[in-house]
């Protein structure tokens, strides 16, 4: 053997050694956060039930933020306040240079009365609309909020190996500003929360009820639905409930327009191209069993997935209200109003990081989903820079999940024994995103 070849050899072998040295350094850095995201289980649920029990309103989400800043400062994270009204932002700077991503929750809950048993059940009552109500987390926002709390500290303890800045978005009222106000994702991203840093892809999850605890569902392109509401106000002509002939009757006109618009998704909408909802939630007309009153209004909510479909039934809910009242002599006045975007997820963006979920919490506990029809204003997010909105499970062990209590209803519950994976999947996604953005 000459003596290039016994030389090659030794550099061969001090390669492999060096390589199996820094596997071995990468593999122990993993094993650490993943240890400190774990070991916080027992704060996640002090959080999340602390927040469960003290809930309060959109845009009223006072002590809400106090709680999440304390906790941030405590971590010496650079925490922003007042965003979006009551909105708390971090910013953790990693030990490396790389890109800025952002993590979201949302804070606030909802005007629902909680039923259940609970030590830790919401008992809180305020004033919404004008009526005294309930306030509950009946959404799982409190679920959000303690695992990005758990977030930002497992990656502050670990920060020298973060490629880049993690930017923590704890958002007030995604459920939806109260009347007259604004509010929300759109009020953050209007206020420059994607901007300074400046954010390259944000990342989001919504718990829920139906998918078992510490599990994780997802869907690449249109995920969530862009919600619309509509008022449609009905003018006729009023009479005596004795002589219908006299008037113009706008409740049989409204009752007409009901069933017509169903006809937009059932014959009208290519629902193969993407689901459609339009759904009347309320008709508010007359005050006397006899007498015809010369006005009514419907409420009521458009669902879309497809952009180019969502502006063909706004069209056509329109049209469909303004030519049935004119054919029963009357008049309908259509005003639309956009809540929501559709939540559309990058798909190079999911491809690319459905990997680490499935690394975080296990490749058989990470699945496709399909549409949701539900809406989120984490789609104001979306729709400024790429994104991955994904579902949590926190349905309990042993329940049906066709019999989960839904969610904004009294008696919806989640599991919150597997918060630390909703942290786990967080944190990966941080550690893996800048890696996975160089081969693509």
């Amino acid at each position: 053997m000459n003596l290039r070849n016994i030389m090659n050899k030794r550099i061969n072998g001090a390669t492999l050694i060096a390589l199996s040295l820094l596997a071995t350094s990468a593999d122990a850095q993993n094993t650490a956060w993943q240890q400190t995201a774990e070991s916080l289980q027992p704060k996640l649920t002090t959080w999340r039930r602390h927040l469960h029990q003290y809930p309060e309103l959109s845009n009223r989400e006072v002590n809400t933020a106090a709680y999440i800043t304390k906790h941030l400062q405590s971590l010496g994270l650079e925490v922003r306040t007042g965003i979006a009204k009551t909105g708390v932002v971090a910013i953790l700077k990693g030990g490396k240079p790389g890109p800025v991503i952002a993590l979201r929750a949302d804070i606030d809950a909802l005007p629902v009365v909680e039923r259940n048993s609970l030590p830790y059940a919401s008992k809180v009552t305020t004033e919404f609309n004008g009526q005294k109500v309930g306030v509950m987390h009946a959404c799982g926002h409190d679920t959000h909020t303690a695992i990005l709390m758990g977030t930002a500290e497992t990656l502050t303890k670990h920060k020298a190996q973060i490629q880049g800045t993690v930017v923590f978005i704890f958002q007030p009222a995604e459920e939806g500003a109260p009347e007259g106000e604004e509010g929300g994702a759109a009020l953050m991203v209007k206020e420059g929360v994607l901007d300074n840093p400046k954010v390259e892809a944000a990342f989001g999850l919504h718990i829920s009820s139906s998918i078992p605890v510490g599990e994780i569902r997802y869907k690449p392109g249109g995920f969530m639905a862009s919600a619309d509401l509509f008022k449609v106000k009905v003018k006729g002509k009023g009479s005596h409930g004795s002589q219908p002939w006299l008037a113009v009757d706008p409740i049989v006109i409204a009752s007409q327009i009901v069933n017509n618009l169903q006809t937009i998704v059932s014959r009208q909408s290519n629902i193969v191209k993407a689901p459609v909802v339009v759904t009347v939630g309320a008709i508010h007309s007359g005050v006397r069993f006899n007498i015809i009153p010369e006005e009514a209004e419907l409420l009521g909510t458009i669902r879309t997935l497809d952009k180019e479909e969502r502006l063909k039934v706004l069209a056509q809910v329109k049209k469909t209200a303004e030519e049935t009242a004119a054919l029963n002599g009357g008049t309908a006045e259509v005003n639309i109003e956009n809540k929501t975007l559709i939540t559309f997820n990058d798909s190079a963006l999911v491809q690319s990081i459905v990997p680490s979920l499935e690394k975080a919490v296990g490749k058989t506990q990470v699945a496709p989903m399909n549409w949701v029809t539900g809406a989120e204003d984490f789609s104001f997010f979306a729709d400024k820079v790429p994104s991955f909105f994904f579902y949590f499970g926190g349905m309990p062990a042993g329940t049906d999940a066709a019999k989960a209590a839904p969610h904004h209803t009294a008696d919806f519950i989640v599991d919150d024994s597997k918060l630390y994976n909703g942290v786990k999947a967080f944190c990966q996604i941080v550690f893996d995103y800048p890696n996975r953005l160089a081969k693509n």
